[in-house]
């Protein structure tokens, strides 16, 4: 695939990805055009050598795996993890606010936003409604309103004169998004609102009745190239959709004859720790199918590596002093490398070895990132899934602009570079430099 394919094809998914339930819709129907059939975690599993599935998890998470044709227990698993999450303002069960005519929803924050980026932005809303059909019967159905629907306007500079020097935000305060004026006494149903736009997206959807849902907050600016030679990508949820789009298409170009492995968990943006995230058992249950036997699911897990995949910090020109000089990333000059000595990230001298290995393979120029020694580090499910599952790992990314921001910044060059070298990870026959 070229790089203008690529790119035009990334910043497609994330216009149709606005929530991780949406994300992983795309990317199961994605696998199936690829050749990878479903499975259900409920359903036994008949899986033939040299060909390829997926299996989903609330919906909101999904594995996609090949078996290869050779011994798991001998080469091991080639597998690449993400995360399909991204800091977002969820709905909250009873939202409605009427405050001098306005109707507003309550909001809630979900991991860490930069919550003065969601102020004066055009915001739409999408997520999973979970409703009670006309034969009483439990079903979900994803819904997008796609349309700018709500606004979170700031306050004029002419009531708060210090707003451009210390402007501090009220999460339940500042941030419910104003959405229509309303007349009188007039409180209306959200609930009610939520089954009109079910039925609109699903003329055939017998629901009855809304009983829950998980709907969050969107900006409805649609992903663009941005620069004079246009060389930048800005979008919503670049960390780590980002991620996930190119892990899959380099596997789905995969000739299924290595076993290879994606897992994309949800709830990575706050801490993991559900039964979709990668502290749940989610990647632990497929490998236990896939290696029921327990000796040689360990030797398999040995044998294995993983690169976990999530955005890296690229060097702010404004703001440069807050990186380590020899260690500040730069967009459009390839896949970052990210180290930290409290094992914040997984990668050690040999899983970093390798991946530098691969990226001289595929061509593709490699840098690392270290934060500075006098800050604290981020992380990601690098070192969850390592030591979860016993694999050893190098956590890796692209490097990235507003990290968390509702809009993102990213280079052209950057995901395309990871494409290659996660294609380079999936394809090179089984060696002693690739299975430890």
């Amino acid at each position: 695939m070229e790089q203008s394919a690529f790119n035009q094809s990334l910043l497609n998914f994330l216009k149709t990805s606005p929530t991780p339930f949406h994300a992983v819709a795309q990317i199961a129907g994605m696998s199936e055009n690829a050749g990878f059939a479903r499975v259900s975690e409920s359903d036994t599993w008949n899986l033939k050598k040299g060909h390829g599935y997926y299996v989903t998890r609330n919906g909101s998470a999904i594995i996609v795996f090949t078996t290869g044709i050779s011994d798991l227990a001998e080469t091991g698993i080639r597998m690449t993890c993400a995360h399909t999450d991204s800091p977002c303002l969820k709905v909250k069960p009873q939202p409605e606010i009427v405050s001098r005519s306005y109707l507003q929803l309550g909001v809630e924050v979900y991991g860490g936003a930069l919550l003065n980026t969601w102020f004066d932005r055009d915001l739409s809303l999408a997520g999973r409604v979970t409703y009670l059909s006309e034969k009483k019967i439990i079903r979900s159905g994803l819904i997008d309103f796609k349309y700018p629907l709500a606004f979170i306007p700031s306050l004029a500079i002419h009531f708060n004169r210090d707003a451009n020097k210390n402007h501090p935000i009220n999460e339940q305060k500042d941030l419910p998004p104003v959405l229509a004026q309303v007349s009188g006494n007039e409180t209306p149903d959200f609930r009610t609102l939520l089954l009109q736009q079910l039925k609109k997206e699903h003329p055939d959807c017998d629901a009855d009745t809304v009983l829950e849902y998980e709907l969050s907050f969107y900006d409805t600016q649609p992903p663009s190239f941005v620069g004079l030679d246009r060389e930048f990508i800005a979008a919503a949820r670049l960390d780590n959709l980002l991620s996930c789009y190119t892990g899959l298409t380099s596997l789905a170009e995969s000739d299924k004859q290595t076993p290879c492995l994606l897992v994309f968990n949800d709830h990575e943006e706050t801490g993991s720790l559900s039964v979709a995230g990668a502290q749940g058992n989610f990647l632990e249950s497929v490998l236990t199918r896939l290696c029921p036997c327990a000796e040689n699911l360990s030797r398999t897990l040995a044998r294995s590596v993983m690169i976990s995949a999530d955005n890296a910090h690229g060097v702010h020109p404004n703001y440069a002093d807050k990186y380590d000089e020899h260690h500040g990333p730069i967009l459009n000059r390839g896949p970052v490398i990210k180290i930290n000595a409290q094992q914040r990230y997984a990668s050690d001298s040999e899983t970093s070895a390798l991946f530098r290995y691969l990226c001289q393979q595929a061509e593709v120029p490699v840098q690392s990132f270290v934060m500075r020694s006098d800050m604290g580090c981020g992380s990601t499910v690098g070192p969850l899934t390592a030591a979860k599952i016993g694999i050893k790992t190098v956590d890796v990314g692209v490097p990235t602009f507003g990290m968390h921001s509702v809009r993102e910044l990213a280079g052209v060059r950057d995901a395309f570079y990871l494409y290659r070298v996660l294609k380079k990870f999936f394809e090179v026959p089984n060696r002693k430099d690739i299975n430890r």
